[in-house]
């Protein structure tokens, strides 16, 4: 005779210290924000971000990619997985510098407030508005929708997504970098025992 002794577990987040140097599903990025390289990716970009513009944790599709002229090919943001229809989201405290369309496209910034002189600026596209330049908004206040792109004529995703950008006048950062270490986080959940609990006969 076999006896199975099963011992409760309680799923418990990973704790606090641990810090990827990738987001959960996503391909290889250079995602210097991680990795704390400050000088390349957040010089002067304070972590005021207090949620994702999109999701939870959304896959990004692609990183930041600073160009090496000010008119050399990169990629100036961070394309979010997102399907039309998904809520588009304030990361921070601001107020709505635009919301319209560019080339076609709808876009939304914010400027977020109490971040220096001239103020950073996220913008979002494509986008279907629901803020009106010059209205206040505060962290995780829906701003808009996610619009259908057609890809072939889409300038930045491939799939569906939403365009995440951050600039500093006309300097373009990445915007990943507003974001605080726990919410970069990310990680697979781990059982741990639960102690102090009789063991069933």
């Amino acid at each position: 005779m076999v006896l199975l002794v099963l011992t409760p577990t309680v799923l418990l987040p990973p704790p606090p210290s641990s810090l990827p140097t990738a987001l959960p599903s996503s391909p290889p990025l250079q995602l210097a924000a991680l990795a704390g390289d400050t000088a390349r990716a957040g010089a002067g970009v304070p972590a005021v971000g207090r949620v994702w513009p999109v999701g939870v944790r959304p896959r990004v599709l692609r990183g930041w990619e600073p160009p090496e002229t000010p008119y050399g090919r990169g990629h100036r943001g961070a394309d979010l997985a997102a399907v039309p229809g998904t809520p588009v989201r304030a990361v921070a405290a601001g107020r709505v510098s635009f919301a319209g369309q560019v080339a076609g496209r709808g876009v939304v910034s914010v400027e977020l407030s109490d971040t220096g002189t001239p103020p950073l600026r996220t913008t979002y596209e494509p986008v279907h508005p629901s803020v009106e330049k010059g209205a206040r908004v505060a962290p995780g206040e829906v701003v808009g929708a996610v619009a259908a792109t057609d890809p072939a004529r889409s300038p930045h995703c491939t799939a569906p997504c939403l365009h995440w950008g951050l600039l500093r006048a006309d300097v373009y950062l990445d915007p990943l970098a507003l974001l605080p270490p726990w919410l970069l986080r990310a990680g697979p959940p781990r059982l741990l025992p639960v102690l102090g609990l009789p063991v069933p006969e």
